[in-house]
């Protein structure tokens, strides 16, 4: 996915997955599910019209001009959306088909943060590999969802073998995938999706290095922080490393964290240490 852009559309990549922070911070997980199924009209909308991308990405077309079509263009989202839709059209971009694959890329990590805001994240990445196990064990299957046809039939299929015991975040994305591959084979549509998820998780791990192990009341009150500064519930994994300066260092597992978020973490490891 990310990982076949380049130029200035790796670093658009950057500030648009930052303004995605933004949008779901605080958000609850039907807030931030509402906010990837409105993220996946905007990708689908983008996608059905070269026009309109290239209006979008036009160097020589001033924010303000952006701002203007994209407000008027999406004016049935909601606020957050179509904040985060202009911030995002703001941005250089390589090429204009880039701009689809970020913003499906946004829309799925927004609905990974719905998961991991209910606790479900991990629950969501083993449904869509059981999912993707399935679709390349049955060729039945695979043939009813990649077949262009109605999308409700295949979301249809979506629904009745994963609704009943799927979670609803893993179903929502199932009926994306189906439903938008866009030219790919369905298999490189999962690869795309697991991508996703896992650069979302990756954005709430935090590695904790800490000179003298934790108690479990430390843990929590550091976990407490995190989640507090993030704005996402936040997973720790704690090594101990007796080297480590001022008794905590925190870095998460994402390389690409702004570094204004590094420098607030950074002060809540100085916390931790005047606490140990």
């Amino acid at each position: 996915m990310s990982a076949f852009l380049g130029g200035s559309s790796r670093q658009s990549l950057v500030v648009a997955r930052g303004a995605l922070d933004v949008a779901v911070k605080g958000a609850t997980g039907a807030a931030a599910a509402t906010l990837s199924s409105e993220l996946f009209t905007v990708t689908s909308t983008l996608h059905d019209s070269l026009s309109l991308r290239r209006a979008i990405t036009d160097p020589a077309r001033d924010e303000k001009a952006k701002a203007t079509l994209v407000k008027e263009l999406f004016k049935s989202l909601s606020a957050p959306a179509i904040e985060l839709t202009v911030k995002v059209a703001s941005l250089r971009w390589s090429n204009s088909g880039d701009l689809v694959q970020v913003f499906e890329q946004l829309a799925i990590e927004a609905q990974a943060s719905a998961a991991n805001i209910d606790g479900a994240l991990d629950r969501v990445e083993d449904e869509l590999f059981a999912a993707e196990q399935a679709v390349s064990g049955s060729p039945e299957l695979r043939k009813a969802l990649v077949t262009v046809g109605a999308d409700s039939a295949k979301v249809g299929i979506i629904k009745d073998l994963f609704a009943k015991n799927g979670s609803p975040y893993t179903v929502a994305l199932l009926g994306e995938l189906v439903t938008t591959l866009r030219g790919r084979s369905i298999e490189v549509a999962f690869h795309d999706y697991k991508f996703a998820l896992a650069a979302r998780r990756n954005r709430v791990i935090a590695l904790v290095r800490v000179a003298v192990a934790l108690t479990d009341a430390q843990r929590d009150r550091l976990a407490t922080s995190l989640t507090a500064q993030v704005g996402q519930p936040v997973r720790i994994n704690i090594e101990v490393d007796p080297t480590v300066l001022g008794g905590v260092a925190i870095k998460f597992a994402d390389e690409l964290v702004d570094g204004t978020v590094v420098n607030r973490l950074a002060s809540a490891g100085r916390s931790m240490a005047r606490s140990n």
